[in-house]
């Protein structure tokens, strides 16, 4: 029998935030050692942050890095512990898993395969480590020479191997050879960004592994908003012969979350033994890429039941629109905290989107102040001032709001957003922007000799109302000293139905990753249900209207898919056509099949509108505000969805439909 108890941490951490790193490595190592753990698996790059850029290139990132594992060292007396931090070695620079048995630095162990899709840019900066290859590296500050490469770990008779991350998402895992060479533990130190429906992925490729490869296997991930873009959810596991022993919450709020499990070591050798014989490479002593250290394994008695943290809402069927929810609060909580804002502010319009944003900033004071209480939440936001405890009284001082009318405007949007407000508890205001808009009207109008009318200048008169409402709201943002939501959604990006330098305005674009049907279906979800049964019922006000841009006279009875098409058709077309790279016949002859209540005719008239209007609106989609990767369907062109701003625009391929 060889029992150990292994750690898989969770670190809330920020680029080349230095001693806000090296704290939370601390703070988790403690509380591991306190929960008897002994092997502990800290995530990918964890020292610098995994959100560096170009700064992994910089000499000084590197001795930061250096600087701050040797400050960690000593943390690990008693423990074997592995590090992720950028190693310059050779000219190149390597994404690196530093293991420390009982304070010394035993081994470097490099990542094999690097992520370069979507939002991953990892070979811009990284190369990766040749198979088999082992080299020394020399320490910058002393010298001392520490083995370097594809490297396994024998610990005290114990073997420990790494799949870094990408390593374990590949076809030809790393793990298969780690087994053939009688590895017992495998650690899996990611840096894996949220999307939806993820969780079931990681599930079972750390579960299979741990059955396939006959190992222990640890996991451990990023929490948290890190860098602006991507969004973490701190998923933890540690599984052995294909049984989940332990995993941790996710979403959490804390700084960092510790997952610990007992393992029986002589019951994943035996399962080993079964499946690898047939490819066993006889890793002897002096095997080339076998690193041996010393160390005295503590005595742990018979395993113990391990606590799986399953919340309820994992497994329920509204599981996106829970994912989403909690997704967005804790990146809005960290870009807050992280950003040195004071607040937020918001051009509430009485419409679903910035309703929806006003929701979500509801959300991240409600479910924060949960998790973390009053006096750690207030000691996140120390400008907040005493008083107003409840989610409410904290939100108002949080989340400041504006209705900007214009002689467009109706009662029915300007009650809407005043509901909406009291409901979720900011501080509202009511702006007449009416005269700044007759202004620019009459000031054109006189510079060009004629008056403008609708039948003329439609796209002209509509944009100066959203464009009038910009400056407002920024002043206000800009006094308040807080950061401006943008309430834009991937739907109006994909075709550009928004106004540059107007409702586009913001720090910071929360749900412009999220198409508009669905962003509708969620608002009735919060209106009757919500997270936890924490329903909003005011949203009633904004679910009953048809969404309208209200930019028109009230006469003309605007609305979004008048001007556009139906939203669900719009969703499908631009998943058809970006996500799943489909040309404009194959995208109408899917159409046709997914929505028969329409005529060919009508088909055929949105999906040229759509393709047009996608390729002349790619100036637009490079200006928006960072926005928070949710999925693959981003249309974000700065890490996900790249296009041309100058294209053929399908001109070819629509004259022949």
């Amino acid at each position: 029998m060889k029992n150990i108890v292994l750690a898989a941490c969770a670190l809330n951490q920020t680029p080349l935030a230095w001693r806000h790193n090296l704290g939370n490595v601390r703070a988790a190592l403690q509380e591991a050692r306190e929960a008897g753990a002994v092997l502990v698996c800290l995530p990918e790059l964890c020292l610098t942050g995994y959100g560096c850029e170009d700064a992994f290139l910089s000499p000084n990132t590197h001795d930061r890095a250096w600087q701050s594992l040797r400050e960690a060292l000593p943390e690990t007396r008693g423990m074997v512990a592995s590090f992720g931090l950028p190693v310059f070695h050779h000219n190149t620079v390597f994404d690196a898993a530093a293991l420390a048995v009982d304070g010394r630095l035993v081994a470097l162990v490099c990542k094999r395969h690097l992520a370069g899709d979507g939002l991953h840019y990892e070979p811009r900066w990284f190369k990766p480590w040749p198979v088999g290859v082992r080299d020394t590296f020399a320490a910058p500050d002393d010298g001392e020479e520490i083995p370097i490469g594809d490297l396994i770990v024998e610990v005290g008779g114990v073997r420990v191997g790494f799949e870094i991350c990408e390593d374990a998402w590949v076809a030809r895992r790393p793990g298969a050879e780690l087994s053939a060479q009688a590895v017992d533990v495998i650690l899996n130190p990611s840096a894996s960004h949220f999307a939806f429906d993820k969780r079931e992925i990681r599930r079972r490729f750390v579960l299979e592994g741990s059955r396939a490869f006959g190992v222990a296997y640890v996991y451990s991930n990023l929490l948290g908003n890190e860098a602006g873009r991507a969004i973490y959810d701190g998923q933890t596991m540690i599984a052995a012969g294909g049984t989940m022993m332990g995993e941790g919450p996710r979403f959490s709020f804390r700084e960092h979350v510790v997952t610990t499990a007992q393992v029986d070591l002589s019951l994943t050798r035996l399962a080993q033994s079964k499946t690898t014989s047939h490819r066993i490479h006889l890793p002897g002593r002096d095997h080339p890429l076998l690193v041996r250290t010393t160390f005295d394994w503590p005595e742990v008695g018979p395993c113990k039941h391990q606590d799986l943290v399953t919340e309820a809402w994992e497994t329920s069927f509204t599981l996106k629109e829970e994912e989403f929810t909690r997704a967005e609060a804790l990146a809005l909580h960290d870009y807050l905290r992280k950003s040195r804002a004071h607040g937020f502010s918001l051009s509430l319009s009485g419409g679903a989107d910035s309703a929806a944003v006003a929701c979500l900033v509801h959300f991240m004071v409600r479910q924060s102040l949960e998790q973390l209480g009053e006096e750690m939440f207030r000691a996140r936001f120390p400008f907040l001032k005493p008083g107003g405890s409840t989610p409410q009284g904290l939100t108002r001082q949080l989340l400041l709001t504006a209705y900007q009318a214009t002689g467009n405007s109706g009662a029915v949007t300007r009650e809407a957003a005043a509901t909406v407000a009291r409901a979720v508890g900011s501080h509202h205001l009511e702006l007449d922007v009416s005269g700044l808009h007759e202004g620019y009207v009459a000031m054109v109008s006189g510079a060009l000799g004629r008056t403008l009318t609708w039948e003329q200048d439609d796209v002209a008169l509509q944009n100066i109302q959203a464009r009038v409402r910009s400056p407002g709201i920024w002043m206000l943002t800009n006094v308040t000293n807080t950061l401006l939501l943008s309430t834009s959604n991937r739907s109006e990006a994909a075709v550009g139905y928004a106004t540059m330098d107007g409702d586009t305005s913001g720090s910071l674009a929360p749900i412009a990753g999220i198409d508009k049907a669905w962003l509708r279906n969620w608002l009735q979800w919060v209106e009757t249900d919500g997270p936890d049964g924490q329903c909003l019922p005011a949203l009633r006000a904004v679910n009953v209207q048809q969404p309208t841009a209200e930019l028109r006279p009230a006469a003309a009875t605007q609305t979004d898919e008048e001007d556009l098409m139906p939203y669900p058709l719009l969703d499908a077309i631009e998943r058809a056509a970006i996500r799943d790279k489909q040309g404009p016949a194959a995208v109408l002859s899917r159409m046709r099949v997914v929505f028969p209540q329409y005529s060919i005719e009508q088909l055929t008239g949105w999906v040229k509108r759509f393709f047009r209007l996608w390729s002349r609106n790619q100036w637009k989609r490079e200006r928006y505000a960072p926005s928070f990767h949710l999925d693959d369907e981003n249309l974000d062109p700065k890490t996900w969805c790249r296009w041309p701003i100058l294209s053929g625009g399908f001109e070819e391929e629509l004259a022949g439909l």
